[in-house]
């Protein structure tokens, strides 16, 4: 039982930040000292970029403008109601938005917060994405956001839109109409999109795509879908008032507490809503942290659970630390409240102050692009052709099983080979559940996480959707401690879809990335197991038919 005198709690702009546990409090009240003997909240506001050391300075240097995102996103409002009257006027209802990692993440949260809709495509499963081409076409217009201007995944958004559209029978100016782009000044996406007369939003160039949610990546999709985004920049300004204090600052003391329970080994962040009101918003943070702090072998592990009742949340592992977003707040951990708009800004202030405690630089992401660069070679050794890849070791039913023999050893059944991949776990270690399927389409894929948790008793079990988590935990999963199991599920694909203009489908560019990635981990030698569902419905349900009654 948590005694009074073992709670910390500060309220500041509208946010409430308490730390339960005697342990936990006395490492954040140590980290918190340390921060403030070394000037870290006045230095932090005022982009101090030497903070994260000498190594990272380079990179801080140009990512430290979503610090003043509150302000000065402020003058895209007006060109942006504007923007969403003139898409109105076409009879264009519904928004869909290509966008990948932090250009979808925070756009997915801010509307489901808001209760309106949004149409987000993330994926390139060619379920999902037919799915979308062919729902509402003719109300639909299309906001491609990626900060690079060149990512695969949108880049094949919208050449599919584009191909539906003149299929529709729309023109070329009526085409332009239905799209906007939100990227980075200088972008191939923006040479292309002024090329052809489409709208352009161009966001702030000196803020990471992790950090961009109140930027025009998270503005211009939620505004056009309806959403008062106004609201959101003036409660992240009420608390960025609070930001460079030294006392009642709720970011120094959630990011103490995040990278001193991390030094003192409970490096397992364990998150739960229990009724925050702010849907999704732990799949927010699963990126911002994983992506942040998940490199030169350390990093802090998000692990997202269906609530507070979930395995894995109160019974979870000694190195565990239990976030809980709402209230109340249970056993020993740390909860938070507030307003959307002030925790976007609060968590990311907090992620920063951590990543200097763990002694990484939150900016950059350098494991991320390995699993592109292994996916483009895959594609182009193809050609038109087949993907290469190796042959199964077993067929058990509807379930092709592909692994290094060393790790699957005699198996001649899923049942054996998942057991010979949990076993591999190290007592603190994790094991990674990856979806390559259709979120839409198959959503029971989600179940393995608990089912799985519910086996591996004291080691965390996480989920991810595929490709989406390589632009989220993929980072953390190959640059952060290599104490990672990873579980790979692969499907067949029933009806392929082209990608207009390029020589394969997103079928082979969704099993590129799987394979690409797969590549990636065992390149460092992180034991792997790929699971290709022959028949999708028929696999998913003998795969978790079988964690459910025997995986130990």
């Amino acid at each position: 039982m948590t005694s009074l005198r073992d709670v910390d709690i500060v309220s500041a702009g509208g946010v409430r930040v308490e730390i339960r546990g005697k342990a936990s409090r006395d490492v954040a009240q140590q980290c918190q000292l340390a921060a403030l003997r070394d000037v870290v909240p006045w230095r932090l506001m005022g982009k101090d970029a030497t903070l994260w050391g000498p190594n990272a300075e380079a990179e801080a240097s140009i990512r430290l403008g979503w610090l003043d995102l509150a302000e000065t996103s402020r003058r895209l409002l007006p060109p942006l109601a504007k923007l969403t009257e003139r898409v109105r006027a076409t009879g264009c209802d519904h928004v869909v938005l290509a966008g990948m990692g932090g250009s979808s993440l925070a756009p997915e949260v801010i509307t489901r917060t808001a209760g309106v809709e949004l149409t987000v495509l993330d994926t390139t499963d060619p379920d999902q994405v037919r799915r979308a081409l062919t729902d509402r076409l003719d109300r639909t217009v299309v906001v491609v956001a990626s900060k690079s201007g060149a990512t695969i995944e949108t880049d094949s958004h919208r050449r599919a839109y584009e191909q539906a559209f003149r299929e529709l029978g729309l023109s070329d100016q009526q085409i332009a109409a239905r799209f906007v782009m939100v990227t980075d000044p200088g972008s191939p996406l923006e040479t292309l999109a002024r090329a052809a007369g489409y709208s352009v939003v161009l966001a702030d160039p000196q803020v990471g795509g992790r950090y961009s949610a109140l930027s025009a990546f998270g503005l211009v999709p939620s505004a056009l879908a309806g959403v008062d985004v106004a609201t959101l920049l003036d409660t992240a300004t009420h608390l960025a008032l609070s930001l460079a204090r030294d006392r009642d600052n709720p970011g120094l003391v959630l990011g103490a507490a995040l990278g001193g329970v991390a030094l003192a080994g409970r490096d397992k962040l364990v998150i739960a809503d229990a009724g925050s009101a702010m849907a999704g918003f732990e799949d927010w943070i699963e990126q911002l942290i994983a992506e942040s702090t998940g490199k030169n072998g350390r990093g802090l592990l998000p692990v997202v659970v269906e609530g507070i009742d979930a395995p894995q949340f109160a019974d979870a592992g000694p190195d565990a630390h239990l976030i809980t977003l709402g209230w109340p707040g249970l056993g020993e951990g740390t909860t938070v409240s507030g307003p959307l708009g002030a925790q976007f800004l609060l968590w990311e202030y907090a992620t920063a102050v951590a990543s200097r405690i763990l002694g990484v630089n939150p900016f950059d992401q350098p494991n991320v692009q390995e699993s592109k660069d292994n996916t483009a070679a895959l594609l182009e050794k193809a050609g038109d052709g087949p993907l290469p890849e190796d042959e199964p070791v077993c067929v058990d039913d509807a379930i092709a099983i592909y692994g290094d023999r060393a790790l699957v050893g005699s198996a001649t059944t899923v049942r054996d080979a998942v057991r010979a991949l949990t076993c591999t776990a190290p007592r603190n270690g994790y094991l990674a559940a990856m979806a390559y399927l259709d979120r839409g389409g198959q959503p029971e894929a989600a179940q393995l996480r608990p089912a799985l948790a519910r086996q591996l008793a004291g080691r965390p079990v996480t989920f991810g959707w595929g490709p989406r988590f390589l632009h989220s935990t993929g980072q953390y999963h190959k640059g952060g401690p290599p104490s990672g199991v990873f579980l790979q599920i692969t499907g067949a694909v029933a009806e392929d879809l082209p990608v207009p203009g390029r020589p394969y489908s997103f079928g082979q560019l969704q099993l590129a990335q799987a394979l690409g990635d797969l590549n990636a981990l065992t390149a460092r030698g992180r034991p792997t197991l790929r699971l290709h569902l022959r028949d999708r419905q028929a696999g998913l349900q003998q795969l978790l038919t079988v964690i459910e009654q025997d995986v130990r």
